[in-house]
């Protein structure tokens, strides 16, 4: 028990797995915004069939965080929609991560909240997963953040404090005007103060007991927050496989063969028709689906069974993106799984993109910089070793 919470404590765990699940979602709501802009005024703005009174009466009640109802101006949407493609960049990137998380947090439950209507499923994965990556250390790895700590250490320059301080003007005017309301307004609060704390500390006291403790309170929140990912995969996961055995359709194995039929779940008519044809392999991936999905959650105590049906599950969702035309839930879901993902899996993956940068025409990177790229700049040597305690070590 000493031991796990030293460890627990002492590192942040699942550096590799906690960088793709950022970058993942990251993209995947990147992605989305760009292939949706021409409809962006249907979708979340002033041309939506859910109006501004009825997103204002939803919220009202269930005290949903949107910023997009602060105002009906169309100058307002266009702001907010433009603020929710950049922050989604900038946590792509891993650029000043702690306030980009923040921002990449707050338009996504911006635009979502808005209009609570407009999702596949996908969109409540990017909700939660948006949420639980403000408490996370996701920009130790794979991130502009982790090179430039480790090309001149601790960050010192004007970007943060401005991004910061701009925050911090931003939350006074809606605790002035009560835009807000206590519970977002409080939330807000903690993060702002939390990390000018942070700032002032590692700034003037870089090497006290107090920068000491931050880290500490630092590695608890964000191991905590890594669980939780984990849980939440394991939980929709379990409740998707249960709901479905308890339904007709799944439980004689013809369940697949209905959406195939539908104009809507359709984009490749042939290739449906193809698969809807069979009732031998409708049967095989109605009942795999079943059974992958309820036994996922039980896999985590044996790793080779856990890695094994971790792939089949990605596949399974890039299948789901082809033949059901959903690739942004696959996405989403896919990025989820990879908090599962071995570190050495990671680790080799990092090699080999290193090695792909390498031949671009502008050169690889310096050679002082190519041990790192393994496990990209920026982190501890002993931090790939205990990696895979959060993700699930190969």
């Amino acid at each position: 028990m000493r031991r796990g919470l030293a460890k627990a404590t002492g590192q942040s765990l699942g550096p590799y797995q906690s960088a793709v699940v950022r970058i993942g979602f990251a993209a995947t709501w990147l992605l989305f915004l760009l292939r949706e802009f021409p409809h962006r005024r249907e979708l979340y703005g002033p041309d939506s069939p859910w109006g501004f009174d009825l997103a204002e009466r939803l919220v009202g009640s269930n005290h949903a965080f949107t910023v997009l109802l602060w105002s009906d101006s169309a100058v307002w949407f266009e702001t907010v929609y433009a603020l929710a493609v950049l922050s989604a960049v900038l946590m792509l990137l891993g650029w000043h991560t702690r306030a980009s998380s923040v921002l990449f947090m707050a338009g996504v439950l911006s635009l979502q909240n808005r209009s609570v209507f407009m999702g596949d499923g996908g969109d409540n994965v990017i909700h939660l997963m948006a949420i639980y990556l403000v408490l996370t250390r996701c920009a130790q790895v794979w991130s502009l953040d982790a090179r430039r700590a480790a090309r001149a250490g601790p960050a010192r320059g004007k970007a943060g404090p401005l991004l910061w301080g701009a925050l911090g003007l931003f939350l006074a005017y809606a605790a002035v005007t009560d835009r807000l309301g206590t519970l977002w307004l409080a939330v807000f609060l903690w993060l702002w103060i939390v990390q000018g704390i942070w700032w002032a500390v590692e700034r003037y006291e870089p090497d006290s007991d107090g920068r000491a403790l931050l880290d500490v309170l630092a590695n608890l929140v964000h191991n905590a927050g890594l669980l939780v990912i984990m849980a939440e995969v394991c939980l929709i996961y379990a409740t998707a496989g249960w709901y479905k055995i308890q339904g007709s359709r799944w439980q004689d194995g013809t369940a697949l063969y209905y959406p195939l039929g539908l104009d809507y779940f359709t984009p490749w008519p042939g290739l449906s028709g193809l698969v809807a044809g069979s009732g031998t392999l409708v049967m095989l991936l109605s009942y795999g689906t079943v059974v992958i999905q309820v036994a996922f959650p039980f896999t985590l105590f044996n790793r080779r069974i856990k890695n094994l049906l971790l792939a089949v599950m990605m596949l399974e969702h890039a299948g789901i993106a082809v033949l059901l035309g959903l690739p942004f839930f696959s996405l989403a879901m896919i990025a989820a799984d990879a908090v599962f993902l071995p570190t050495a899996f990671l680790v080799w993956m990092g090699v080999r993109v290193g090695a792909l940068r390498a031949l671009l025409p502008r050169g690889g990177p310096r050679p002082e910089a190519r041990a790192s790229n393994a496990g990209g700049p920026g982190i501890a040597p002993q931090a790939g070793r205990v990696a895979g305690g959060a993700g699930g070590a190969s």
